[in-house]
């Protein structure tokens, strides 16, 4: 049971989930829908009931950074950003200093939306490139070009953010070595200070995995992906920004504070359908459909929330709830902490544990260092280069 009316010492973080596109990429298993626009007003409505029933027992807690992800946030008329973020601040306590991200589309992006970003408070713009090679973005399903890309970046810039981020993807398939260094070179071109690369992962149930499986799309070739990002982490380097983790880079200062949040494993909180929130030592998330979330939270008064406890059984809406013991905690913070170019702060670890994590996985650390997978000091413990291209592997050792 999640006890009522406390206090996260370190402050947690806010996701709110918009699952509403204009179309879905090929590649896309997210909890996003399509031709549920009539649902946008109702639903918008249901997400307020529920930052109203959490504000209830976390208003003492400070927010320390918002996103607002999806689907596509900006594909919905940015009044509704703007309801959003009022309730937000109206009923919580966000830090001045908080990090408000929202994710967008190119397409969507126009000067009077980006007006309505910024006087609603959102400070920081993370837009979905993937790619600057129109015969690719048609091969994932995107709905944008290259030049509406570098179009909408230079808007955004104009309209006053500053903060911009753009997410790219490599090992594509068709994707050669010569598109991806075209594509870096147009990412640098524009000189965002926060850049995320991502390699594609043909999940179960989306239409380019069963065209890989139908023969209808040649699979990605894993040893090119490898090649892709070995060649993206030099030229990132050459150029003086910052790889802070496995997939990002940015210029020293604008690194993600929200994404920090979760490789820190802290605490943060998700308001959505399928949103997904970790308050110690529980973790639980939402159910899927957008219909029945909306359903629910609108069919009930916020007051009735009060004084209940915050069960699974009370909160109808949740859909998988579970408590995290001391050994899951220490195992999923030493995988989140090693995705850091910084790595496991030993000092900090021992400060949340009581424990030495060399001292715990002494044995498996010893073989990943023989391995040349990882390195550390009494200081710190993180992967080597090598470490990083086969993170998977290397997480799999804790669990």
């Amino acid at each position: 049971m999640i006890k009522d009316n406390f206090v996260i010492p370190n402050g947690i973080s806010l996701y709110i989930h918009i699952p509403f596109c204009h179309t879905k990429c090929f590649y896309c298993d997210f909890n996003t829908y399509t031709k549920l626009e009539s649902l946008i007003p109702s639903y918008i409505k249901a997400l307020k009931s529920e930052l109203d029933l959490w504000s209830n027992h976390l208003h003492k807690s400070e927010i320390k950074s918002i996103f607002i992800g999806g689907g596509t946030p900006s594909y919905i008329p940015a009044n509704y950003i703007k309801e959003l973020l009022n309730t937000i601040f109206s009923k919580f306590n966000v830090r001045e200093s908080s990090e408000i991200t929202l994710e967008s589309n190119p397409n969507d992006l126009s000067k009077k939306k980006l007006n309505t970003y910024k006087k609603s408070g959102i400070n920081r713009i993370s837009m979905g490139v993937q790619s600057f090679d129109d015969s690719l973005l048609q091969d994932l399903g995107r709905r944008h070009s290259q030049q509406n890309a570098i179009d909408a970046y230079y808007i955004a810039k104009e309209a006053g953010f500053e903060n911009i981020s753009l997410d790219l993807m490599y090992g594509l398939p068709k994707q050669n070595i010569k598109q991806w260094i075209d594509t870096l070179s147009k990412l640098l071109t524009l000189k965002p200070l926060h850049v995320s690369m991502y390699g594609l992962t043909l999940e179960e149930g989306t239409p380019m995995h069963q065209w890989v499986k139908d023969g209808q799309l040649i699979k990605p070739n894993d040893d090119i992906a490898a090649d892709m990002y070995i060649k993206a982490v030099d030229i990132m380097c050459e150029n003086q920004y910052l790889q802070y983790e496995i997939s990002n880079w940015a210029i020293p200062g604008f690194e993600s504070k929200h994404n920090l949040n979760y490789w820190n494993n802290n605490a943060y909180l998700g308001i959505g359908p399928g949103a997904h929130s970790y308050i110690p030592p529980y973790r639980f998330s939402n159910i899927k459909s957008p219909r029945e979330y909306t359903k629910y939270l609108n069919n009930i008064k916020t007051k009735e929330f009060d004084n209940i406890s915050l069960t699974k059984e009370n909160l109808k809406f949740i859909d998988i709830y579970e408590k995290i013991d001391k050994s899951l905690e220490i195992s999923e913070t030493i995988m989140l902490g090693l995705r850091l170019n910084s790595g496991i702060k030993i000092k900090r670890f021992i400060d949340r544990f009581a424990i030495n994590p060399l001292d715990l996985y002494s044995s498996t650390f010893n073989e990943l260092k023989k391995n040349k997978l990882l390195e550390f000091s009494n200081s710190y413990i993180k992967l080597t280069p090598k470490g990083r291209l086969l993170s998977n592997e290397v997480f799999l050792k804790f669990f």
